[in-house]
Parts: C-alpha cells; sequence; structure tokens
C-alpha cells in the first residue's frame, strides 16, 4: 500500500455543498455560538480534536471549521439516527474497526497529513456518555507519527439538539475553539501501547479546559465530579472485534 493511494483533498463538489447546507441547518435546529476563532491556523497539516458527547459532533466541526476536513472515524454506528449515518456516507471518512488496529485508516491519516491536510478525529472513540473519557490510543498514535500540530475544540449543548427539537424549541450549542498546541512525542521503550497513554491524556486535558466544569469527568479537578462520573472511563467496546473491508466508505 502506497501513501499515493491517499488523496488530498477529494470529493471536493459534495464537500462544498454540504458546507453550504449546514449553514441553514445548523440555523434551523440550534442556537450555534462559535468562540475562539482567532486560534484557527490558516491552513494545515493540523488534527483537530474534541469532545464525543453526541452523534452530530462530526457534522459541527464541518459548520464551524473553514478546512475541507478530512475524519477517522467509527465504521459501524448502529444506534446512530439515520440522518447522521446518511452524512458521513456522503462526505466520505477512513473507518476504524474495533479490535483490528485499523492499519489502513491510520496510514491514510499520516499520508494526508503529510500532503497538508486537516484530519478530524473524537478521541474517546464513542459517544456513550456525556462526561469527558480518556482518549483511546488511535488519536495519539497518529498525532506522535506525524507530529502535526493538535486544535482542541470543546463541544457543549450537542446532545441536546434532537430532545429540544422534539419540546418544539433549539438547543443552545457552543464550540469553543482553543489554542493549537503540539508536536507530541513518545519517550523512546518498548511498550509502545502504554506510552500513547500520555500524549492521550494531553490531548484531553487541552479538550476539558473548553467544556463545562462539571462535563470533565475523568479529566475534572473537584473529586466529587470524578466520583460521579466512575465507570464512564470504561471503554464498552474492548473486547469487539470488527469486520474490515478495506477502503468501504472512503
Amino acid at each position: 500500500m502506497s501513501n499515493s493511494e491517499f488523496k488530498f483533498p477529494r470529493r471536493r463538489a459534495i464537500r462544498w455543498m454540504l458546507k453550504k447546507l449546514s449553514y441553514p441547518a445548523f440555523n434551523l435546529v440550534c442556537k450555534l455560538t462559535i468562540n475562539g476563532q482567532e486560534n484557527l491556523p490558516q491552513s494545515g497539516p493540523l488534527i483537530v480534536v474534541g469532545n464525543h458527547f453526541s452523534f452530530i459532533d462530526p457534522v459541527v466541526f464541518v459548520r464551524a471549521l473553514p478546512y475541507p476536513i478530512e475524519y477517522v472515524g467509527g465504521a459501524h454506528m448502529p444506534h446512530a439516527p439515520i440522518l447522521t449515518r446518511i452524512i458521513p456516507l456522503l462526505w466520505g471518512y477512513y473507518p476504524l474497526y474495533r479490535g483490528t488496529g485499523s492499519r489502513y485508516a491510520l496510514k491514510a491519516a499520516e499520508s494526508i497529513l503529510k500532503q497538508g491536510a486537516v484530519l478530524g478525529s473524537f478521541p474517546e472513540g464513542g459517544n456513550w456518555a456525556t462526561v469527558l473519557r480518556p482518549a483511546r490510543p488511535g488519536t495519539a498514535f497518529i498525532a506522535t507519527r506525524t507530529a502535526a500540530p493538535i486544535l482542541p475544540i470543546g463541544l457543549d449543548g450537542l446532545d441536546q439538539v434532537f430532545p429540544a427539537l422534539h419540546g418544539g424549541r433549539r438547543a443552545e450549542v457552543t464550540v469553543n475553539i482553543g489554542r493549537p498546541f503540539g508536536p507530541l512525542r513518545l519517550e523512546t521503550g518498548r511498550d509502545h501501547r502504554a506510552q500513547l497513554d500520555g500524549p492521550g491524556h494531553e490531548i484531553m486535558r487541552h479538550i476539558a479546559e473548553l467544556i463545562p466544569p462539571e462535563k470533565r469527568g475523568y479529566y475534572s479537578n473537584d473529586p466529587v465530579i470524578r466520583e460521579s462520573a466512575k465507570g464512564t472511563e470504561i471503554y464498552p467496546w474492548t473486547d469487539k472485534i470488527e469486520g474490515e473491508v478495506k477502503g468501504l466508505i472512503h
């Protein structure tokens, strides 16, 4: 598999259309506030990371960021509303398959970052809770392999969009864009997987600063909040192995 297999940018026409549609769509379903736009780098390479409390988190990146953003993300979303499954398929992303190492998606991420891409990733690896949890190793692996700067984003209120709509109102949604940091590096040693925990925690601490204190969960300085979040840090798919079909939705 050569790096020439992964071209950036791509799907320009459909992504341009989806980007344009995101403006009226968000105006319709929520009251959106975007803070920190002065922190946006002019171009990539860049890894954009955020907390993952809602199925529509990737969509708000499309609306809030000026880049032709690429994504790595879960290949299977069985519990997501159908609309939030269709949009990623139209946009295109590199799928991660739990329990497989997802070498194809990680190779793609490394290659497109070398071409100056902006890559979106949600390090928690799922949205099974509404408080912050430790990162899975994938984002830290990509960051340390490429030395790309990292842009942290805090998202708040997206998990309330659909409940609010059912009640006939629009939710308040906030996007807080932090300052870029990095590059992240690994210390030398044999246990490469364990070493990724350190950069992963650093990524999540930057995100924690950008969300409300009561939602910082595992990364809160308040012992009461950490105690109430106990159990959410347990990754629910540790033993799950998903079948991989190369290039299925890229």
